[in-house]
């Protein structure tokens, strides 16, 4: 796809969304089923994965940590996201590779030091380029890909996030 084929195709829904504010908001959703042991099966849309916990807190390995799929989730969106803005901003790119680093302190998950947190420390994303784009072409790439990668922006903003239930009772 060319830069003349993306913006041909998001013309109209950028119109849209211009005149129609209200037809941008969407609502993604997921869902999961526990499995068995201590696992989770995931449906992605695509495909079913079974989520469990990482070795380092008891897992087998052989299930999928949802650690590694929040960061599998960020590489993702930042890949498509940068070859999307590189499309548009007609920066060729010969080859690129997303990775991204989380750390973690186990130990809080297994609720085993008060001091340590639940959750990433830190997440370091890296792009590994194969380009001859100008340095300003490289930093105008990198800004739009941080600014419009969606997984990115909710993690750096810590979106407002809420727990409801529902109990059933019997089988």
């Amino acid at each position: 796809m060319d830069a003349n084929e993306l913006k041909a195709l998001q013309a109209p829904l950028k119109q849209k969304y211009r005149d129609e504010p209200g037809a941008a908001l969407i609502t993604l959703k997921a869902r999961s089923r526990i499995g068995e042991g201590i696992s989770c099966k995931i449906e992605t849309g695509k495909a079913l994965v079974e989520a469990g916990l990482h070795p380092a807190t008891g897992g087998d390995g052989l299930s999928a940590c949802s650690g590694d799929m929040l960061l599998e989730a960020l590489v993702a969106c930042a890949g498509v996201t940068l070859n999307a803005v590189a499309t548009a901003l007609g920066v060729p790119l010969r080859d690129a590779t997303v990775r991204a680093e989380g750390d973690l302190d186990v130990r809080g998950t297994l609720g085993i030091a008060r001091d340590a947190p639940v959750g990433f420390r830190g997440i370091r994303l890296h792009f590994d380029l194969d380009t001859d784009a100008t340095p300003e072409q490289l930093a105008t790439l990198l800004k739009l890909t941080e600014r419009y990668c969606v997984v990115y922006q909710t993690l750096n903003r810590g979106p407002g996030l809420t727990v409801s239930h529902e109990t059933r009772k019997g089988g």
